[in-house]
């Protein structure tokens, strides 16, 4: 392969990440990790699958950072939970330490790399790493607007019963509950979903959507979820060593875009071989600008935070 791909974190988004980008053949895949014998153990696992699924992507594991010499992209992971008893403040701390860290190794070593965050909380971590990377602003990029779009994808594709491939979905903003879906958007083979369900439908996928990661952390009790992470992840992924220039919504530095200044939030971007290529600004009515406003003040607060902190 001509291209390569870097994976930090081999837990279970990391992993399927990294199983993706094999299987798809975009790139070869290192995967790396700090615990001894997990990256190892499941590179090997995923090298042993490849004559099946007649593929050709080379995948090293590594507890170290050699491995990722010269990748095209670095997609971080990296990161722990929230766990019974840790404040939001412990969280972000622990993670903005792992984050830098992560990001100094790969940078010193693929410095021409485009960066893809998906540790939580997203949009905070996108900041660590921009400020510790030095990249321009078009190659450190938050994975959050994909999921979460695809997963309102998935409920407009049940609630009308029709192919998932015949939606279209944009949610914007910050990656939690202030996420803002925008309905108006929101499409089936063209036909805005405003025309196809009633207000109240569409409040109660809105909401489940918001709630969407909560919702499978309930379902499973030991973990949260990785599929669809993964796959948003790799989409991203996809469009910039293939420089299709998908728009997709992304975690994206502002400097003036939509009225903010100075933060990551979910908009509409461009993706292509350069990273971010243009953001792609989208007239909102009054309460989609309200919405998004308070969705950039909670990552606004949460930056705060992180300078106290850190």
């Amino acid at each position: 392969m001509d291209k390569k791909v870097t994976v930090v974190g081999a837990g279970y988004v990391g992993a399927t990440a990294a199983q993706r980008l094999a299987e798809k053949e975009l790139c070869d895949v290192a995967l790396i990790d700090i615990i001894e014998g997990l990256p190892q153990g499941k590179a090997l696992d995923l090298a042993e699958a490849a004559p099946i699924e007649k593929h050709d992507a080379h995948i090293t594991g590594s507890n170290g950072y050699e491995a990722s010499d010269r990748s095209d992209i670095v997609i971080i992971t990296a990161g722990i939970p929230r766990k019974p008893g840790m404040s939001r403040d412990d969280l972000l701390s622990t993670n903005a330490g792992i984050m830098k860290n992560v990001t100094q190794q790969v940078v010193e070593r693929s410095p021409d790399a485009v960066i893809i965050v998906v540790s939580n909380p997203l949009d905070a971590m996108c900041h660590v790493a921009y400020e510790t990377s030095g990249f321009p602003k078009n190659r450190v990029i938050g994975m959050a607007g994909v999921l979460d779009s695809a997963r309102l994808r998935t409920f407009i594709s049940m609630e009308l019963d029709v192919s998932v491939e015949n939606t279209t979905a944009f949610v914007l903003g910050g990656h939690g509950d202030t996420m803002v879906p925008l309905p108006r958007y929101s499409t089936v083979a063209g036909i805005p979903i405003t025309e196809l369900l009633s207000k109240e439908r569409i409040d109660a996928l809105v909401k489940r959507t918001a709630a969407g990661g909560a919702e499978i952390v309930g379902l499973l009790k030991t973990g949260s979820a990785y599929y669809a992470p993964a796959s948003a992840a790799v989409e991203m992924a996809e469009s910039i060593l293939k420089d299709k220039k998908k728009i997709l919504p992304c975690s994206a530095y502002l400097e003036g875009e939509y009225g903010i200044n100075g933060l990551f939030v979910g908009v509409p971007v461009k993706l292509g071989a350069n990273g971010i290529e243009e953001v792609i600004e989208i007239t909102l009515t009054k309460e989609e600008n309200a919405a998004l406003e308070k969705s950039a003040a909670a990552v606004r607060e949460l930056k705060e935070l992180l300078k106290k902190l850190t």
